[in-house]
């Protein structure tokens, strides 16, 4: 196959300005003599060769669709189309892809056992989450924080009592309280 001579620039303007008034003749035209160039571009970004094709047909459709655009006083022709593909071609990149999977990798999922907890499980944890929030109320104000903070944050004894700038032998006298008022608490309630 013979490629075309590269095109002078003024040579692409003018087939970009009849592809403008929807010439497809000359869309042909400016296919055969700029898609190879493009092409490697495209190449040049996605890494696949299957990619680039799509991303080349993706970008002669916005050439098509945006020929009106090209202004020849902002910029050569080619330089126009090469900016088209390299968008293009990002945000190919950037989709998200589904994952092929295989007969075996379908296999090895399915006799992973399922540990996640079943509707039961998780309407006792529901329902004990509702109970201790219930008597966590009960608690005084300091008590809920220190509580909250070393149980749901982590926070040490030491970090709680420099948190919430008191001595360390006070915030452990809340939490101690505070969980002997909770466990009484939900001890009444059953939980």
């Amino acid at each position: 196959m013979n490629l075309p001579e590269a095109p002078a620039p003024e040579q692409l303007s003018n087939l970009l300005a009849r592809c403008a008034l929807r010439d497809q003749r000359a869309f042909v035209t400016l296919y055969q003599f700029s898609s190879a160039k493009l092409f490697a571009v495209a190449v040049r970004i996605t890494r696949r060769r299957d990619w680039a094709e799509e991303v080349l047909q993706e970008a002669f459709v916005n050439i098509w669709n945006h020929a009106a655009g090209y202004n020849p006083a902002k910029s050569a022709p080619m330089t126009w189309m090469t900016a088209i593909v390299r968008n293009r071609a990002l945000d190919w990149l950037r989709r998200p892809r589904e994952v092929e999977i295989d007969e075996e990798h379908e296999e090895l999922m399915a006799s992973v056992p399922d540990e996640s907890p079943g509707p039961e499980e998780l309407l006792r944890r529901s329902l004990d989450a509702g109970a201790l929030a219930e008597c966590m109320k009960t608690l005084t104000e300091e008590q809920q924080r220190s509580i909250t903070l070393a149980f749901f944050y982590g926070l040490s004894h030491g970090e709680l009592a420099e948190q919430m700038r008191k001595p360390l032998g006070t915030v452990k006298t809340w939490i101690r309280r505070g969980l002997d008022r909770l466990k009484g608490c939900l001890d009444e309630s059953g939980r």
